[in-house]
């Protein structure tokens, strides 16, 4: 497929992403709208009355532990136990962002925009449960901010493609100068570096 082909089929998948993103905020308003909360500051505020309704359908602990199979309990440890690797992970991308790209003037990655963490507000929800919510949020939005600070990284320094595609590049690996084109390779490097710091 000519290279004008792909660039045709990526603006169009941009354009896409784009009009997608318009329709998740209009169904998110929506759905504020039918659940009755809205956010303020980032900060979820629930119309009057709907926490105690969503208390009524809250699974008692006791419940909850006495229901849960036992697989579950016995592995619930394991789960948890990789909190201090990605805590280990959090602290080593803050520093590492603080010093290597103020370094080399490219922009820093917003840790709030990644880390949702808000499903504890949810009255329906118990304890137990809104931990595990914290965790998982914590967890993955975690690992979407260390992945945007890597793609950074990888567009400043090796802003090459690799020779096959793995299942789920990041977004920016479009960009990048093809396996092998060795012309193309120090301009590439220098139009990305430019982009980069200009965001």
């Amino acid at each position: 497929m000519p290279r004008y082909k792909i660039d045709e089929i990526l603006d169009h998948i941009h354009k896409l992403q784009l009009q997608l993103e318009q329709e998740f905020e209009q169904l998110l308003f929506e759905k504020r709208a039918q659940f009755k909360y809205t956010l303020k500051k980032g900060r979820v505020i629930f119309d009057e009355g709907v926490h105690k309704f969503n208390q009524r359908y809250r699974t008692g602990i006791w419940v909850y532990l006495r229901n849960a199979r036992l697989v579950h309990l016995l592995t619930a440890p394991v789960i948890y136990s990789v909190v201090f690797p990605l805590l280990l992970l959090d602290l080593a991308i803050f520093f590492y962002q603080q010093i290597c790209f103020r370094v080399y003037g490219i922009p820093l990655v917003k840790r709030a925009n990644y880390l949702v963490i808000d499903r504890q507000h949810l009255g329906y929800l118990n304890a137990i449960e809104k931990l595990n919510c914290v965790y998982c949020g914590y967890g993955n939005g975690l690992i979407e901010y260390v992945r945007e600070v890597v793609a950074r990284t990888e567009q400043y320094w090796c802003p090459i493609k690799h020779a096959r595609r793995t299942p789920n590049p990041h977004s920016r690996v479009e960009d990048f100068a093809d396996y092998g084109d060795v012309e193309v390779y120090q301009e590439k490097l220098r139009q990305l570096r430019k982009a980069l710091r200009g965001e």
